[in-house]
Protein backbone atom coordinates (compact mmCIF):
# COMPACT_ATOMS: atom_id res chain seq x y z
CA UNK A 1 0.00 0.00 0.00
CA UNK A 2 1.33 3.43 -0.92
CA UNK A 3 2.28 5.69 1.96
CA UNK A 4 -0.36 8.39 2.49
CA UNK A 5 0.81 11.27 4.74
CA UNK A 6 -2.74 12.67 4.87
CA UNK A 7 -4.11 9.42 6.30
CA UNK A 8 -1.17 9.19 8.68
CA UNK A 9 -1.94 12.71 9.92
CA UNK A 10 -5.65 11.92 10.35
CA UNK A 11 -4.85 8.75 12.28
CA UNK A 12 -2.57 10.69 14.62
CA UNK A 13 -5.14 13.47 15.10
CA UNK A 14 -7.96 11.06 15.88
CA UNK A 15 -5.77 9.02 18.22
CA UNK A 16 -4.90 12.23 20.06
CA UNK A 17 -8.60 13.09 20.47
CA UNK A 18 -9.33 9.57 21.68
CA UNK A 19 -6.31 9.44 24.01
CA UNK A 20 -8.40 9.44 27.21
CA UNK A 21 -10.35 6.43 25.94
CA UNK A 22 -7.24 4.65 24.68
CA UNK A 23 -5.32 5.17 27.91
CA UNK A 24 -8.08 4.77 30.50
CA UNK A 25 -10.29 2.04 29.13
CA UNK A 26 -9.97 -1.35 30.80
CA UNK A 27 -10.39 -2.89 27.34
CA UNK A 28 -7.85 -3.44 24.62
CA UNK A 29 -8.60 -1.00 21.79
CA UNK A 30 -7.45 -0.35 18.28
CA UNK A 31 -8.45 2.23 15.72
CA UNK A 32 -8.17 1.15 12.10
CA UNK A 33 -8.39 2.89 8.75
CA UNK A 34 -6.30 0.39 6.78
CA UNK A 35 -3.30 -1.88 7.29
CA UNK A 36 -0.90 1.08 7.25
CA UNK A 37 -3.02 3.60 9.17
CA UNK A 38 -3.93 2.25 12.57
CA UNK A 39 -3.19 2.74 16.24
CA UNK A 40 -3.81 0.69 19.37
CA UNK A 41 -3.55 1.14 23.08
CA UNK A 42 -0.81 -0.50 25.13
CA UNK A 43 -3.29 -3.00 26.53
CA UNK A 44 -3.95 -4.34 23.02
CA UNK A 45 -0.25 -4.50 22.12
CA UNK A 46 0.44 -6.32 25.39
CA UNK A 47 -2.51 -8.70 24.86
CA UNK A 48 -0.95 -9.86 21.59
CA UNK A 49 2.61 -9.98 22.91
CA UNK A 50 4.03 -7.04 20.99
CA UNK A 51 6.90 -5.18 22.64
CA UNK A 52 5.19 -1.83 22.10
CA UNK A 53 2.29 -0.04 20.43
CA UNK A 54 4.72 0.98 17.69
CA UNK A 55 5.62 -2.66 17.01
CA UNK A 56 1.95 -3.49 16.41
CA UNK A 57 1.47 -0.39 14.24
CA UNK A 58 4.47 -1.43 12.12
CA UNK A 59 2.93 -4.87 11.49
CA UNK A 60 1.90 -4.74 7.83
CA UNK A 61 -0.44 -7.73 8.13
CA UNK A 62 -2.52 -7.23 11.29
CA UNK A 63 -5.00 -9.85 10.10
CA UNK A 64 -2.30 -12.41 10.97
CA UNK A 65 -3.16 -11.66 14.63
CA UNK A 66 -6.57 -13.31 14.04
CA UNK A 67 -7.00 -17.09 13.99
CA UNK A 68 -7.27 -18.07 10.34
CA UNK A 69 -10.72 -19.62 10.77
CA UNK A 70 -12.02 -16.31 12.22
CA UNK A 71 -10.47 -13.98 9.65
CA UNK A 72 -13.44 -13.95 7.27
CA UNK A 73 -15.80 -13.00 10.11
CA UNK A 74 -13.53 -10.17 11.20
CA UNK A 75 -13.27 -8.91 7.62
CA UNK A 76 -17.06 -9.03 7.19
CA UNK A 77 -17.61 -7.13 10.45
CA UNK A 78 -15.06 -4.52 9.36
CA UNK A 79 -16.76 -4.15 5.97
CA UNK A 80 -20.16 -3.77 7.63
CA UNK A 81 -18.76 -1.08 9.93
CA UNK A 82 -16.81 0.83 7.29
CA UNK A 83 -19.31 0.60 4.42
CA UNK A 84 -22.70 0.08 6.05
CA UNK A 85 -21.98 2.02 9.28
CA UNK A 86 -23.14 -0.98 11.31
CA UNK A 87 -21.64 -1.76 14.69
CA UNK A 88 -21.30 -5.39 15.67
CA UNK A 89 -20.30 -7.54 18.59
CA UNK A 90 -18.86 -11.01 18.09
CA UNK A 91 -16.43 -13.60 19.38
CA UNK A 92 -13.13 -14.50 17.74
CA UNK A 93 -9.76 -15.95 18.58
CA UNK A 94 -6.58 -13.94 18.35
CA UNK A 95 -3.07 -15.33 18.06
CA UNK A 96 -0.34 -13.91 20.26
CA UNK A 97 3.21 -13.47 19.02
CA UNK A 98 4.11 -16.66 20.94
CA UNK A 99 1.40 -18.45 18.86
CA UNK A 100 -0.85 -18.94 21.89
CA UNK A 101 -4.51 -18.53 20.98
CA UNK A 102 -6.78 -16.30 23.08
CA UNK A 103 -10.55 -16.10 22.88
CA UNK A 104 -11.96 -12.58 22.83
CA UNK A 105 -15.15 -10.60 22.47
CA UNK A 106 -14.93 -7.76 19.97
CA UNK A 107 -17.14 -4.71 19.65
CA UNK A 108 -16.52 -3.01 16.31
CA UNK A 109 -17.96 0.44 15.52
CA UNK A 110 -17.54 2.97 12.71
CA UNK A 111 -16.21 6.46 13.44
CA UNK A 112 -16.05 9.19 10.82
CA UNK A 113 -13.34 11.79 11.02
CA UNK A 114 -12.71 14.45 8.38
CA UNK A 115 -14.57 12.45 5.73
CA UNK A 116 -12.73 9.19 6.40
CA UNK A 117 -14.30 6.14 8.02
CA UNK A 118 -12.26 4.55 10.77
CA UNK A 119 -13.37 1.49 12.70
CA UNK A 120 -12.73 1.31 16.42
CA UNK A 121 -12.43 -2.10 18.05
CA UNK A 122 -12.94 -2.79 21.75
CA UNK A 123 -11.55 -6.20 22.72
CA UNK A 124 -12.07 -8.13 25.94
CA UNK A 125 -10.39 -11.42 26.72
CA UNK A 126 -12.88 -14.11 27.68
Amino acid sequence: MAHDPHHEHLTEELAKQLEPVLSKSPQAIYLYLDDEHKICNKKFADMLGYDSVEAWVENETPLDDVLESDQEGVINAYMNASREFKASSFSASLVRKNKKQIDVSILMMPITYKEEVFVIHFISEK
